[in-house]
């Protein structure tokens, strides 16, 4: 992680203090569980629902690296070879849904990763997994999914 990722894990430590979570969780992944103690929140619940997508033989390569031999590849259209497809991205991102959803707990907090938050986005919207294309998401940002009247909505994305 970078410094200046670490500052904004900070900042986004002091946004979110205050606030009564009813379970915060966490991806296995080091720079996800370093995120979340930065931001106040040392012991998590870890879940390997949030961890990062299976890169498989793209683990460790840049998106340019992969275009270069696969020019119009999208995780979210074409998934990666030996390692997720985009509907095991979703259906994981669904099973996150569907704990959350399960222990009725109205306040949430996760720290992951990018595309499987995006994926978890659309997918509480049932929406389908290549809309998370068109979601942009950076580092330490609040985004809050909700039940509303008219259900599942998207509140709040990508605030810095």
């Amino acid at each position: 992680m970078t410094t200046r990722g670490e500052d904004k894990a900070r900042a986004l430590g002091s946004r979110v203090r205050g606030i009564e979570f009813d379970v915060v969780y966490s991806s296995p992944m080091q720079r996800a569980r370093r995120t979340a103690e930065l931001a106040g929140f040392e012991h998590p619940e870890i879940t390997d629902l949030l961890r990062e997508a299976d890169y498989g033989r793209y683990e460790g390569l840049t998106t340019q690296q992969i275009h270069e031999s696969a020019p119009d590849w999208e995780l979210y259209k074409d998934g990666c070879p030996g390692g997720e497809t985009p509907a095991q991205l979703y259906a994981r991102a669904q099973r996150f849904v569907d704990l959350v959803t399960a222990q009725r707990r109205e306040r949430v907090l996760a720290f992951a990763h990018g595309h499987i938050l995006r994926a978890i986005a659309v997918a509480w919207i049932t929406a389908g997994i290549r809309v998370a294309t068109g979601l942009q998401l950076d580092v330490a940002t609040l985004s809050i999914l909700r039940d509303a009247d008219r259900g599942r909505v998207i509140a709040l994305w990508n605030a810095p």
